[in-house]
């Protein structure tokens, strides 16, 4: 935890700083919510709770990899990594989809849907070379993630696949859906753009992946996906993945699965190992001074801040960058390369500070972020939950402080 002495602190009431100056001409506004512009309210009570302070109790895990029928290529690349036991989604779900089964998967943030998808799925074209497997993934930053999780798991072994995002060259990526790669991994409006240059016949998929289905309805996409999964063969095993699944999708995902598995694995309804507190802003002018005095404690070591608007982000990098701190910067108007850069840099510590919309809440697991800072209110509780769900992530500890 960042350090409480002589600062005034107090649980819910961090206000001890100093007044504020206007810096960069950054205009700071303020994180109080905006008359009509949440989709709910959001208790500030929910913001502040001590990791471990309840107790939850621990899912048994009761298989190890070698337990599933995987074939050994597959096994070896595991134990190449290390990975000899699986988490709690991967224990539940894999069997199953081994067996294919349609399956909903709900886990929070952090516990690997990504390999309790991916491990049966590269095990399934291994052994039958006809099958194909479409994954849709909300952000580019989750695709490519994705697929980095499959070229791990899958080296050596003649596996291929393309991955499909905005943001970037679409030619290239023409280029290598025509080598007829086995796994597809995409966002929605590329996929559909290349369909409809029929590039991509969604009828040859027999395998469909949807990960943060709840994502999709956020930022628009659930009309895109409803058109991709209409175009897909009737005999196909679907899987979908979530934190959440409001009774809107759900309703969603009933009408294109058969007989799925729905399996839960949930620790609360935010994660277990962060310890969650607020940081309350007097004004405007004293919030940019206070987030400075925070990042300069010596426990902030590796730090992703959410601001609500792109021009926001930028601003904030803009300006925290001018009083000497390290930091990058993502959201949707960046180009993919300059996404990729900023987030490499954040990733190998060039950089210890990244600030991002909430482009950066799904998917996106960056090791050892010691902090989340929610520079501005969240829409909605869900979106809470995702944004620190990217600290405290698996077995290690995290802190989420919120600007009210």
């Amino acid at each position: 935890m960042y350090s409480q002495r002589n600062r005034g602190f107090r649980r819910g009431n961090l206000s001890g700083f100093a007044d504020a100056k206007n810096y960069g001409g950054f205009r700071h506004r303020s994180s109080r919510p905006r008359r009509g512009s949440f989709s709910q309210t959001i208790d500030i009570a929910k913001f502040i709770n001590k990791s471990g302070g309840e107790e939850t109790q621990a899912i048994e895990i009761i298989n190890t990899f070698n337990d599933f029928s995987l074939c050994p290529e597959l096994k070896n690349n595991l134990a190449k990594k290390g990975f000899i036991k699986p988490t709690a989604i991967q224990d539940q779900a894999i069997k199953h989809l081994m067996e294919g089964r349609d399956l909903i998967g709900l886990a929070n943030t952090g516990t690997g849907k990504t390999a309790a998808f991916l491990l049966p799925l590269i095990d399934k074209i291994f052994k039958n070379k006809s099958q194909k497997v479409l994954i849709i993934a909300p952000t580019r930053e989750l695709a490519l993630q994705i697929e980095n999780m499959f070229h791990q798991l899958s080296w050596g072994m003649r596996v291929f696949s393309a991955v499909c995002v905005g943001g970037a060259p679409i030619y290239k990526q023409i280029h290598n859906l025509r080598r007829d790669p086995s796994f597809v991994i995409g966002t929605p409006g590329r996929l559909k753009d290349l369909g409809k240059r029929n590039v991509i016949r969604f009828e040859s998929f027999q395998n469909i992946v949807i990960d943060e289905i709840d994502r999709m309805l956020d930022i628009g996409f659930i009309g895109d996906i409803r058109e991709i999964l209409n175009q897909l063969p009737k005999e196909r095993q679907s899987f979908f993945f979530s934190a959440t699944m409001p009774p809107k999708i759900r309703n969603l995902v009933q009408q294109f699965v058969h007989n799925p598995v729905t399996i839960e694995v949930k620790t609360g309804e935010t994660a277990k190992n962060v310890d969650q507190d607020i940081v309350r802003v007097k004004s405007q002018n004293t919030k940019f001074t206070q987030l400075q005095e925070i990042l300069n404690e010596p426990e902030l070591k590796k730090v992703l801040i959410f601001s609500e608007t792109k021009r926001e982000v930028e601003q904030l990098a803009v300006s925290l960058n001018r009083q000497g701190f390290k930091a990058e910067s993502i959201h949707g108007d960046k180009r993919q390369y300059q996404r990729q850069k900023a987030l490499a840099s954040f990733k190998n510590n060039f950089v210890n500070i990244l600030i991002a919309t909430d482009v950066a809440a799904r998917g996106l697991d960056i090791e050892d972020i010691t902090h989340v800072i929610n520079y501005t209110i969240p829409h909605t509780f869900d979106d809470y939950i995702h944004r620190i769900g990217r600290t405290g992530r698996v077995d290690k500890k995290g802190i989420a402080l919120t600007f009210v």
